[in-house]
């Protein structure tokens, strides 16, 4: 399933990754339909038994193609824009089954998440819950609604995905959480639902996340002893995958924990996993344009760049990078794998061990999130085509751009 080496050729699903190369060029982000459907079986079989829901957080790929297959899986969706509500609604996703985060949604996607009827609004703030009962009340309508609680819980992960302390700009206090809830009851335009939290991204370990069930379950008793009945309790995502030699716990085990901590109270359980989902099914496939000897460093220069895959630069983030052929023959050297763009940050990779030459194919591996739907032009480059494989049937999902079409909405002005 998903990538392996036959007969010397990396390939996915059995279709050599030079042949998708030779068919759509590079870089292209290439996805494995069956790497995708096994890792949400993980938490369907983790699931079975109970009334639970799992909600594909869309930013990890928001491609059209990778939320219809969410949604024939029977997943809801974790949205936090209203435009990825849009490409939930036009991939065929089911608006009953999708929970809408995120700190700053402007009055026009709550009134279009509203009319959507979505599942729940998880509101961020008092402000918010403010906001979103003004724009009900003026719908004529009642809109459901949860809080995103901060349960200050340390999820032991690099500080720019942390979530879930008191620093964080994310989700309400817990101190204030009863608060606003016994607001939230008062007010016509709201109807409570249910009540979450998301610690942060790359859990490797499930203490923290059964830490925070904890604090969230003791939590969901004191609002219900006040009369406040809740429907559902989300424990968000943030489940880790393996890039480079991370032993993440298996997805069984955080859905254990969570479950012993909660105990007997039966309530609907929603789960907001994306980069456990996809991240391990894509990865970017880029050529070598150059090998660039330096005095202190040596460099393969690449197509693929920065702008198409950001996580390295951004967070200094590792991904192995493969030869699509295992043997090229090449002389093998220590490189900083590079893009074409001006920035020093432009990197792939660095001091990696590699054999490869002129023209060669690189797969960069775990690519699947966090990818194409971080990436930009800038320095006017098009963005990557998108394939997805199933069964040794390729399909490109997103074509290339242009670059007419990067100025396209672009006007020279006439002084």
């Amino acid at each position: 399933m998903g990538f392996e080496y036959r007969a010397g050729a990396l390939c996915v699903e059995g279709v050599p990754l030079d042949e998708v190369a030779a068919r759509f060029g590079t870089p292209t982000y290439v996805y494995s339909r069956a790497a995708i459907e096994g890792a949400y079986r993980e938490y369907a079989d983790a699931l079975r038994g109970r009334d639970a829901l799992v909600c594909y957080s869309v930013k990890a790929n928001s491609n059209l193609s990778v939320l219809a297959l969410m949604a024939r899986l029977g997943a809801g969706f974790d949205i936090v824009s209203g435009g990825e509500l849009s490409r939930v609604l036009a991939a065929g996703g089911d608006p009953r089954k999708v929970v809408f985060s995120g700190v700053g949604k402007s009055r026009e996607e709550i009134r279009r998440a509203i009319e959507a009827g979505i599942l729940s609004i998880n509101l961020e703030s008092e402000a918010e819950l403010a906001r979103v009962d003004e724009v009900a009340r003026a719908l004529g309508k009642r809109a459901p609604v949860s809080f995103r609680v901060n349960p200050d819980v340390d999820p032991k992960t690099h500080p720019y995905i942390s979530t879930g302390l008191k620093q964080n700009k994310f989700g309400v206090a817990y101190a204030d959480a009863e608060r606003l809830y016994r607001d939230a009851a008062r007010r016509d335009g709201v109807h409570v639902e249910g009540i979450g939290f998301h610690i942060g991204s790359l859990m490797l370990d499930t203490k923290p996340f059964e830490d925070a069930t904890t604090r969230i379950a003791d939590l969901v008793d004191r609002i219900e002893r006040a009369g406040i009945a809740l429907a559902h309790v989300d424990l968000g995502g943030g489940m880790g995958i393996r890039y480079r030699d991370e032993a993440p716990a298996p997805i069984a085990a955080f859905v254990r924990g969570a479950l012993a901590a909660l105990g007997d109270r039966r309530h609907k359980l929603i789960l907001d996993p994306g980069r456990s989902l996809v991240g391990n099914a894509g990865v970017l496939l880029t050529r070598v344009e150059y090998l660039k000897h330096g005095e202190e460093r040596n460099f393969l220069v690449v197509d693929a760049a920065m702008n198409d895959l950001v996580r390295p630069s951004l967070y200094g983030a590792w991904h192995d990078i493969c030869p699509v052929r295992a043997e090229s023959g090449a002389p093998e050297g220590v490189y900083d794998v590079v893009g074409p763009v001006c920035e020093s940050a432009d990197f792939l990779a660095k001091d990696r061990r590699l054999a490869a030459r002129e023209g060669d194919l690189l797969a960069v591996m775990s690519a699947g999130a966090y990818g194409m739907c971080m990436s930009s032009n800038y320095n006017t480059r098009p963005r990557a085509a998108e394939v997805m494989v199933s069964d040794r049937e390729v399909r490109e999902i997103r074509r290339r751009e242009t670059v007419d079409e990067l100025y396209a909405l672009e006007r020279v002005a006439a002084w």
